[in-house]
């Protein structure tokens, strides 16, 4: 990993310079070099040089090669864009504090072009990571610490996704529990290396890089406490598993309470300027999009209209923000009369939980298969987000007697506004479980975030076009 962070870090250092160079060129022409910029006239190298350090100390400053986020994803992204806007709203403070008078021009070209080209590197070096994760590179090796019931779900969830960057390479269980035994998740076997008093030696023999704790109470705080001690010798991370599923660490915080850190969740917002940002983005975007392709939406209704007889639109009750009902609109995939037809196709459900989903379903139409392949179909949901019923970005929008049957927990997707697109879009559509969708769904729901909102439709259209899970 310390060979990854090292390319990362001259990338970054190269991305910022040509950007400055152009910037430079551009503002002041190809012989620039010796041009006087600003108050104190300096040459314009000069300047671009000082420009240069700063950025790359201050992208240094706000942590973005730290390795437990590199290539994380939207964490990593945010960092960058963070230390970039702050490395140019202090330059713009003291140009104007010190009445410096760099030129605008220069800077005006220099931060977008360097935010850009740095998301684009890191997007790819991202990509690379993850073709070499899947060849075992760049792992961290992970040592899990817990009691049975807590650690194997973590090791269920780090074998079913290697692309988090992460190798089980051993258990240490209570103390009952003997060196050299095994324990069967899925179908993986995974080495018992001791109890919880064996930890330190258990990191040496299994070579592990990353200690995870998933029982902390069973563990107790001395013993926790005296651990981190001992591993901060060995170059090993110590991670402990909260015992709270997908709530992501903006919600989180680590406050001491009478010298014992307490670990304070806070309530997901979704009201305020949050919501205004959301509602903003979606009518915007909508907008746009039904602009750029209303020939294509004529062109699909015509041949819907020209292929089977009934209406161009598919209207379906969906139930919405806070359990209210509305309108959903689709273009029409299927013969006129589906819905009567469900009820004799049912012993052929490949769906799980309460879903009905076929491969081959006979009841869609010819243009219908080629519009649902390219997701077309979907498109005149721009008018749900453009009336407010729908956002951009959401859990999948349910019908009605899917949500009769939500228990507690699941009913918590109603809190947001259903979206056109969600996690579930991007993580294999109609190839998910129930389940899956579900828990997909409920991250969404309580980790909500305009960084993740954007990383998600950028992986829609990634989606689309590879035709993942469409049918």
């Amino acid at each position: 990993m310390h060979v990854y962070l090292t390319q990362l870090a001259w990338s970054d250092a190269v991305v910022v310079a040509i950007a400055i160079t152009i910037a430079q060129v551009v503002r002041f022409g190809t012989d620039s070099a010796t041009i006087p910029n600003g108050a104190m006239q300096a040459p314009a190298a000069l300047v671009s040089l000082a420009l240069g350090l700063a950025w790359i100390l201050t992208m240094r400053a706000f942590h973005t090669l730290d390795r437990r986020i590199v290539g994380s994803g939207s964490q990593e992204y945010s960092r960058v864009v963070t230390a970039c806007l702050s490395v140019f709203g202090v330059l713009a403070m003291l140009d104007l504090l010190f009445r410096l008078n760099i030129a605008r021009g220069f800077l005006a070209l220099a931060l977008p072009i360097g935010t850009i080209g740095l998301l684009l590197s890191r997007w790819a070096w991202r990509r690379r990571l993850s073709r070499q994760r899947a060849r075992a590179r760049h792992l961290e090796h992970v040592l899990v610490v817990g009691e049975s019931k807590s650690a194997v779900p973590l090791i269920e969830r780090l074998l079913e996704n290697p692309g988090l960057g992460y190798r089980v390479v051993g258990v240490c269980l209570p103390a009952q529990s003997a060196a050299g035994d095994w324990i069967t998740v899925g179908h993986r076997r995974v080495e018992v290396f001791g109890t919880f008093d064996d930890v330190c030696q258990s990191v040496a023999d299994a070579g592990a890089t990353t200690v995870a704790i998933t029982s902390a109470e069973a563990l107790g705080h001395r013993a926790m406490q005296s651990l981190s001690w001992d591993l901060e010798g060995l170059d090993v991370d110590m991670v402990v598993a909260p015992g709270v599923a997908d709530i992501a660490g903006p919600r989180m915080m680590l406050r001491p309470v009478a010298g014992l850190p307490m670990l304070h969740i806070d309530k997901p917002r979704y009201d305020g300027a949050n919501r205004f940002r959301k509602a903003f983005v979606d009518r915007v975007g909508a907008t746009l999009l039904l602009t750029l392709i209303s020939p294509l939406l004529a062109v699909v209704a015509i041949a819907i209209k020209v292929d089977s007889p009934g209406p161009v639109f598919y209207r379906a009750t969906r139930v919405g923000l806070n359990n209210e009902p509305f309108e959903m609109w689709k273009f029409r995939s299927m013969v006129h009369n589906a819905n009567a037809l469900k009820h004799d196709l049912m012993p052929s459900n490949e769906g799980s939980g309460i879903l009905f989903k076929m491969r081959d379903d006979p009841r869609v139409t010819r243009v219908g298969s080629v519009i649902r392949r390219c997701s077309v179909d979907e498109l005149p949901q721009l008018f749900n987000v453009l009336g407010g019923t729908m956002s951009l970005v959401g859990p999948r929008p349910p019908l009605a007697e899917e949500v009769e049957q939500y228990d507690g927990r699941v009913a918590r997707r109603m809190l947001v506004k259903p979206g056109m697109t969600g996690l579930w879009q991007v993580s294999g559509r109609s190839d998910l479980s129930w389940e899956e969708s579900v828990r997909l769904d409920l991250s969404y729901v309580e980790n909500w975030s305009i960084m993740q909102d954007a990383l998600i439709l950028w992986k829609t259209v990634r989606a689309v076009l590879a035709r993942d899970g469409a049918y």
